[in-house]
Formats: structure tokens, C-alpha cells, sequence
């Protein structure tokens, strides 16, 4: 997975920083440990808080294969790894992200359906090591 790509405005710090570190890929923030986004932040003008929530959504975009949007909108839905998606209940994670979406982007964005969310808890399943179900 390469290429941080345009990281949304109020995570424009947050990109700067990493870019100043030679941090440039989804593969590489997700690889990196505590100690490092603690200096990152503590460095100047970074929020360890959303490094952290950053390198969160780049561990699910690598484990499951997903995009940035579909990361973030599984870690607002509170998902926040891909072991707590290879567990998730795929019609109860169906309601909980089109309510959430439906409250993000209103009822004109198209619906993330059960078949997709089924394909990604079973890559999750896959990447964890869990069997399917």
C-alpha cells in the first residue's frame, strides 16, 4: 500500500510531520510503534492522539485491505482492529456503519452492504489468523 495520499484538513499537522520523518506510506505509519509516534508528537506540531488514530486506520487499510475512507469509517463505527472485525456480528456492524453513515454523510451516499462487510470481516478473519465462521 504506498502513498499517504491527501490526509483530511484537520490531520494536516499530523500529515506535515509525518512527511518531515520520511513517513510516506499506510504500510509504513502502520508499522510504527508507540515510542515513535510519542517523539513524532512530542517534536512539535503533531497530536500523539490522532498520530495514533492515524496509524489505526493504516494497521485495518494493511491487515484488511482497505481503503483509507472504508478504515475510518470502521474506526468511527468502533472498530478499531482487524481482530475486532474478524469478531464483529456482520448484521449488527451493517446497522451500526449505515446509521453511521447515514449521520455523516446523509441518505444520498450509497450504503456499504452485507456482502461487503461479510468480505471484509472475512479478510479480517484471514489476516488474524481466526477461522471463519
Amino acid at each position: 500500500m504506498s502513498g499517504l495520499g491527501p490526509l483530511p484538513p484537520h490531520f494536516a499537522r499530523e500529515a506535515a510531520r509525518l512527511q518531515r520523518a520520511g513517513i510516506d506510506s499506510w504500510s509504513a505509519l502502520a508499522s510504527l510503534p508507540d515510542r515513535q509516534l510519542r517523539e513524532l508528537g512530542e517534536a512539535g506540531g503533531a497530536s500523539e492522539a490522532r498520530l495514533l488514530r492515524l496509524r489505526a486506520q493504516a494497521q485495518l487499510m494493511v491487515a484488511v485491505d482497505l481503503s483509507a475512507a472504508e478504515a475510518s469509517l470502521l474506526l468511527l463505527a468502533g472498530i478499531a482492529t482487524a481482530a475486532g472485525l474478524a469478531q464483529a456480528d456482520p448484521q449488527r456492524l451493517e446497522r451500526q456503519v449505515g446509521r453511521l453513515q447515514r449521520q455523516l454523510l446523509g441518505r444520498a451516499a450509497p450504503p456499504i452492504d452485507g456482502v461487503l462487510l461479510r468480505e471484509w470481516i472475512r479478510r479480517a478473519r484471514q489476516s488474524s489468523g481466526r477461522p471463519g465462521n
